[in-house]
């Protein structure tokens, strides 16, 4: 009898009991009102950046991995950020962004590290590594939304549809849990390598943390 689901099961929990949230300055600075808004600008055209790179990197998982559940779980990756990308045009605008200013946006390396690392492993990572990655590290992300759009609507005066982009990542999707860890399942049957997989999780991790720690250094 195959064992695969049971030993991916394994491997989300080991993930999940070795990524734990960071602390966050950036959103601390928000929290307490005293972040500039002129700041919130930086945190826009980043995320334009790294939405953009990120749906491209799901539909080289998709390329790469087309047999089911995979393609479907990359498809509705790559679906999710299409409709972020959409709803990130609602909060540049209360920031009086528009297209043009995000497209010339230079990022800062570090908070692209994240971004960077996905686009690195969609060309040559495992199926199960980037997954596992997704899954064990989904609370802290949309933890980390939900704060910015709680402060954004108390401190900063954002409507609910202003912040929907924020909103949005910080729920997680139903039934997301069990596919993704079906998906982990399916690579472990290809013969990937566990510690690698967690090795993967491990790392975006420490990127997502640079991501946010490059935005409240920016001064």
């Amino acid at each position: 009898m195959d064992d695969s689901v049971a030993r991916a099961k394994d491997l989300v929990q080991r993930a999940r009991a070795e990524i734990t949230a960071s602390p966050n300055r950036f959103l601390d600075l928000l929290e307490s009102a005293e972040l500039p808004r002129e700041r919130l600008n930086s945190l826009a055209g980043e995320q334009y950046h790294i939405v953009s790179s990120d749906l491209r990197s799901f539909a080289q998982f998709v390329t790469r991995f087309p047999d089911a559940p995979a393609r479907d779980f990359f498809l509705t990756l790559a679906g999710g950020e299409s409709a972020a990308l959409r709803l990130l045009s609602d909060f540049g605008a209360a920031l009086g962004l528009e297209d043009k200013d995000f497209r010339s946006y230079r990022p800062q390396p570090m908070a692209q590290a994240y971004p960077a690392y996905i686009a690195q492993r969609a060309l040559i990572g495992s199926l199960s590594g980037m997954t596992l990655a997704m899954l064990a590290n989904l609370g802290e992300w949309g933890g980390y939304c939900a704060r910015a759009a709680n402060a954004l609507v108390a401190h900063y005066d954002f409507s609910e549809e202003e912040v929907g982009f924020f909103r949005f990542f910080a729920a997680t999707p139903p039934g997301f849990a069990e596919q993704a860890t079906d998906v982990v399942a399916q690579g472990l049957r290809a013969g990937e390598d566990p510690d690698e997989a967690l090795h993967e999780a491990r790392a975006l991790h420490v990127y997502e943390t640079a991501f946010w720690n490059s935005l409240a250094d920016n001064d």
